[in-house]
């Protein structure tokens, strides 16, 4: 009687110990980690953002579609 109650104890803290079987503290580093992972894809798309800006595309324009027109 004695052996099952100290194995249950032990198996009772191995379980407050492991993630699966503690949803409390699962739960708390899963959201910390969704919250981090959305924080460095924000970060991440200001800084390319930043560092590849658009760059002005010198295209070829009809001299008659320009904000003041020149026509021939």
């Amino acid at each position: 009687m004695d052996s099952t109650q100290e194995y249950h104890e032990e198996l009772q803290k191995v379980q407050d110990k492991d993630f699966t079987h503690n949803w409390v503290s699962s739960s708390a580093f899963l959201f910390y980690l969704q919250v981090a992972c959305i924080v460095a894809f924000v970060l991440g798309g200001c800084y390319m953002l930043s560092t590849k800006r658009y760059s002005k595309i010198e295209a070829p324009v009809q001299e008659s579609s320009l904000y003041t027109p020149k026509y021939k």
